[in-house]
């Protein structure tokens, strides 16, 4: 069968711009692996509403009511009313839920109340999530405040400091309990421990019934149970079609952290899938990143299926080979450096399919377990999802935004030249060693940093990746041209930090988002302690940076980098605070009015995500699946209605 045109470019609405990522020699799989792809990327697909669930309490019911609506009235109602629905609805499918995806603050809705109620009187009660004996009016009264209301759930994470930020997220990890109480509870959990200890709380809601905080643990006969059990089905299927048995015995300690809820299951699991170097398949599916949870102890669900991209990985694997040459040159002081490094995998990948966390905004580098004493004996994974960065690459070509921020020609050339191939080698670097660099010391809580914790995390590992991008054995190790290609990347990074992320801020607003705190933080920090080697230069009314040394830049990256790990290594809490709070918050009205004026100008998406390929099973008469086939022609909305159909269990 000829194959169709492709684009990455989709469709675009609100904030955001939807895109189509390449399942790149996809067809050269065998056919075992091309089964082992689809049953994985089944499995991955049924954890959608448990993530829409976790974002918030009553996402799942205003997304079946608006789908309800949407599909009563689409293609018959040409109102301003329903448009503004429907821009809604496509909002909430892409965040999950309610809140911003980045932001995390809630959607204003451009419809009315009165129009919904309407609306919702029109459709077959069967089609929406009423509840026993619920009526309609009933179900408009439960999800009209949600909506409608700007304080009602404001905020899904919260990480405003001296507040309650278990009481002021939206984030549905807790019911009925205080952030004083759920530190208290995993306080006295880690208390009898030993420095092994799972990840407690990583996979359960924490409530409290009749005075008593007890734990709701995510399993097959618990909450989220129903999607779970789809879920163990499909990979139970895999198994059956695994490359080699290291695979199958990951597939199953997998189903059995799934069916016990047991963190030693899990830890199990993560090391087994750390010792897998050899599958050309691989997958992650459970509650991996806590992100999503103020105080960074709740997993979100996430799920990616992945296959190895053998030229590409070539460049991760010459820097994972060279890991401990990284680690014992690295500026940070040595007691804070790991002795030997161990277990450092890291892999270009192309996604096959996205799911939960990861769907439809994705990152774009992955590195895993987060368990900093599984890290420490048994190394990490690293993946640079090369299909996701190349439609990312290729859809930015031609927007005008270096030509808009960039201050001057010689810079832009330079950026041209050298900007996508560094940002991957910054990619690599971030997730292949910088999340892998460096030890707690051994009586530091791993937990001590608290709400602060993913933004120092983050931080670390960028100025790991910034520190080592301009380094001489670099260009040694043939992963760079020359000695100064690097500025490209110093530059576009210090010009995101300072400018042009502030894109993604709505006006009076704080930054929120861990990644956007990271990149501030690190900008702003450098700027003021670059004694005037970075600056801001005014040039035809426009404010633009300017970077008059970049390896002077370099020491100053290795000044922060030296304090960032000193804060992690030793749970220094205060510390991760006053930097958090100083650099990494707060916005300049004027300069971030600036910015949004010029950005606006490009009509530009400020956001990105992914619409997925559908996978087929072609069968022959039979019965047997003879291929799986790739289709890139789904629209956005059939996708996302077609999931709702296909793998809705909550």
């Amino acid at each position: 069968m000829p194959e169709l045109p492709f684009s990455y470019v989709d469709e675009r609405f609100a904030d955001i711009q939807m895109l189509r990522y390449k399942l790149k020699g996809f067809h050269s799989l065998s056919l075992r692996q091309k089964l082992l792809v689809y049953y994985l990327s089944q499995a991955t697909l049924f954890g959608r509403d448990i993530t829409f669930d976790q974002y918030g309490k009553y996402n799942l019911v205003i997304r079946k009511t608006l789908e309800a609506v949407y599909m009563n009235k689409k293609g018959k109602d040409l109102s301003e009313q329903f448009q503004q629905l429907t821009i809604y609805l496509k909002r909430l499918w892409f965040s999950n839920g309610i809140h911003h995806h980045y932001g995390c603050m809630k959607f204003t809705p451009g419809f009315s109340p009165e129009y919904l109620l309407r609306e919702m009187e029109e459709v077959d009660a069967k089609t929406l999530p009423l509840g026993q004996g619920q009526t309609v009016r009933q179900l408009f009264d439960e999800i009209q405040p949600v909506i409608f209301d700007p304080d009602i759930l404001a905020k899904r994470v919260n990480k405003e400091h001296g507040v309650d930020l278990i009481l002021t997220s939206a984030c549905h990890f807790y019911e009925g309990v205080t952030q004083q109480e759920v530190e208290a509870f995993y306080r006295e959990k880690k208390r009898l421990g030993n420095s092994e200890q799972p990840s407690w709380g990583l996979n359960s809601t924490l409530v409290k019934e009749y005075g008593v905080v007890k734990e709701l643990t995510w399993k097959v006969d618990g909450k989220y149970g129903d999607a779970i059990q789809h879920i163990i089905t499909w990979l139970e299927k895999a198994i059956e079609v695994a490359e080699n048995e290291q695979q199958k015995n990951i597939i199953n300690k997998l189903v059995q952290y799934y069916t016990t809820g047991d963190l030693h299951d899990f830890d199990d699991y993560s090391i087994e899938w750390v010792k897998d170097k050899e599958s050309h398949i691989d997958f992650i599916n459970g509650f991996i990143e806590v992100y999503g949870d103020p105080l960074a102890l709740k997993g979100t669900w996430e799920g990616i299926v992945e296959y190895v991209d053998d030229i590409a990985t070539l460049r991760t694997k010459t820097i994972s080979e060279n890991a401990q040459w990284f680690e014992d040159n690295s500026p940070v002081d040595p007691r804070f450096k790991k002795k030997c490094v161990k277990g450092v995998s890291a892999t270009v990948i192309c996604a096959a399919m996205l799911g939960g966390e990861e769907y439809p905004a994705s990152a774009i580098g992955i590195n895993l377990p987060n368990a900093e004493w599984i890290r420490e004996r048994y190394g990490s994974k690293s993946v640079t999802i090369g299909n996701l960065t190349e439609a990312y690459n290729q859809a930015a070509k031609g927007s005008g935004l270096r030509q808009e921020f960039v201050i001057d020609e010689k810079t832009m050339e330079m950026l041209d030249m050298y900007d996508d191939s560094c940002n991957d080698l910054h990619t690599d670097l971030h997730e292949c060693l910088g999340h892998g660099s460096g030890q707690l010391l051994p009586d530091t809580n791993p937990d001590a940093l608290k709400e602060y914790s993913s933004t120092i995390e983050e931080a670390r590992a960028d100025l790991f990746a910034l520190y080592y991008i301009a380094d001489e054995k670099l260009v040694q190790l043939n992963l760079l041209p020359n000695n100064t290609a690097y500025q490209a990347q110093y530059y576009s990074y210090m010009l995101n930090g300072l400018m042009t992320q502030l894109t993604r801020i709505s006006p009076g607003r704080d930054i929120e988002e861990a990644h956007m705190r990271n990149r501030a933080l690190i900008a702003y920090w450098t700027l003021q302690h670059s004694n005037g080697n970075v600056e801001w230069v005014r040039k035809d009314g426009k404010t633009y940076v300017k970077i008059h040394d970049y390896g002077k830049l370099r020491a100053t990256f290795a000044l922060l980098l030296k304090e960032i790990q000193r804060i992690k290594s030793e749970g220094d809490y205060e510390k991760a605070r006053l930097l958090v709070e100083t650099y990494a918050v707060k916005v300049d009205k004027t300069l971030h009015d600036e910015v949004i004026q010029r950005f606006e100008k490009l009509n530009l998406a400020p956001y990105k995500g992914f619409i997925n390929p559908v996978l087929t099973p072609v069968v022959d008469s039979a019965g047997e699946i003879v291929d799986v086939q790739v289709d890139y022609t789904e629209k956005y909305d059939e996708q996302m209605l077609r999931y709702s159909r296909e793998y809705g269990t909550l």
